[in-house]
C-alpha cells in the first residue's frame, strides 16, 4: 500500500486532502508542523510527502533539509503544498529537487489526487495504465 504523509498546519485542509487520498486506498498520516512531520515521516516511511512551506515550530524548508540529511529521508518523493508561488518559496531546487508543486488555493482535492497519482506513476510507485 502506498503511504502518504501530509505535513500541513491548517487542519481543515489537511483533513480534506487526507479524506480524498484515503478514499482511493492510500495510507495517510497527518502532522501539523515540520517537527511533528519529521517524526511522522521517520515512523511512517512514506512514499510521498505533501509538505506545506510555512508552518509553526519548524518550516517546510527546514523539515525538508533535516529529512533529506537522513538515510531514510532521501527516499520519499516530495510535493510542496503551499499558498506561495514557486518564486516566493525558500526551496532551492538545486539543493532539494521536489517532484511537484501545488498552490493550495488553486487545487481542489480531486485535482490534488490527480497530481499525486501522476507523481507516483512517474516514479514507479503505481502501475502505469
Amino acid at each position: 500500500m502506498v503511504k502518504i504523509a501530509i505535513v500541513e498546519d491548517e487542519a481543515a485542509i489537511a483533513e480534506m486532502y487526507k479524506m480524498k487520498l484515503q478514499e482511493v486506498g492510500y495510507e495517510v498520516g497527518v502532522a501539523a508542523n515540520g517537527k511533528l512531520g519529521l517524526e511522522l515521516c521517520e515512523k511512517l516511511k512514506p512514499d510521498l510527502v505533501l509538505l506545506d512551506l510555512m508552518m509553526p515550530e519548524m518550516s517546510g524548508p527546514e523539515m525538508l533539509a533535516k529529512m533529506k540529511a537522513t538515510e531514510w529521508g532521501k527516499k520519499p518523493l516530495v510535493m510542496l503544498l503551499t499558498n506561495l508561488s514557486q518564486q516566493e518559496s525558500e526551496i532551492d531546487p538545486s539543493k532539494f529537487p521536489v517532484e511537484g508543486y501545488a498552490v493550495k488555493a488553486y487545487y481542489t482535492p480531486s485535482q490534488l489526487l490527480e497530481k499525486v497519482n501522476e507523481i507516483l506513476k512517474e516514479h514507479g510507485k503505481l502501475p502505469k495504465e
